[in-house]
């Protein structure tokens, strides 16, 4: 009698999980890079949807499917937040996710002190602290270059804003890279991302993306 064959066990793929505090802005920006520069592999690389929207709500959720059996070894966490201002989020909840998503070894994409900043470097250098959304969206060039570049107003809801800024992601890498640098070096080393303004992680999140 012919031996019976071993049946293999199906590969399980390692997928690059991401939960966004944004319910469009961040997702929006990240599926138009996937479909950008992760298109023959995509499925690799999945935005997690979530109601969660604070930092440590975000964390635990992240630390939660981490620990499901729809994880498996080899999985990649990242969590996306703003800073946003002091009266939203205290230094103290930020602390609180930061060193919790550490212990979990959560990745965490912080931007000071909003989405808003990494998307005004697409279109010039800015090292200007903002202290909320409206600062920066009433007091930066984002609504005018915005408008310049795509012919309508700055809409955080905008399904379309990548397509226009896409090809000026290596600027904004390098703007960010350069401000990073700056502000953290002026602070000092007991300083984190979320103490430092303006900053921004997303260069480092695109990178992770772009090696997974």
């Amino acid at each position: 009698m012919p031996r019976a064959r071993n049946k293999r066990k199906p590969v399980t793929k390692k997928t690059f999980r991401i939960f966004c505090e944004g319910a469009k802005t961040e997702p929006y920006y990240l599926k138009g890079y996937l479909r950008c520069f992760r298109e023959d592999n995509r499925a690799s690389v999945k935005i997690v949807d979530t109601s969660k929207n604070t930092p440590v709500q975000l964390v635990e959720e992240a630390i939660r499917f981490k620990d499901s059996p729809q994880s498996v070894k080899g999985d990649v966490f990242w969590v996306v937040y703003d800073r946003e201002a002091e009266g939203k989020y205290s230094r103290d909840l930020h602390l609180k996710a930061w060193n919790l998503a550490k212990a979990n070894n959560i990745e965490v994409a912080l931007t000071n002190i909003c989405f808003e900043y990494w998307i005004l470097l697409h279109f010039i250098d800015s090292s200007a602290a903002y202290s909320s959304f409206d600062d920066l969206r009433l007091n930066s060039r984002l609504r005018s270059e915005v408008n310049r570049v795509c012919g309508k107003s700055y809409d955080k809801a905008s399904d379309t804003l990548f397509e226009f800024i896409k090809g000026d992601i290596h600027s904004a890498k390098l703007r960010a890279k350069k401000n990073n640098s700056a502000v953290l070096k002026a602070a000092g080393a007991r300083e984190l991302p979320f103490d430092v303004n303006p900053y921004t992680d997303i260069p480092k999140l695109l990178k992770a993306i772009d090696n997974f």
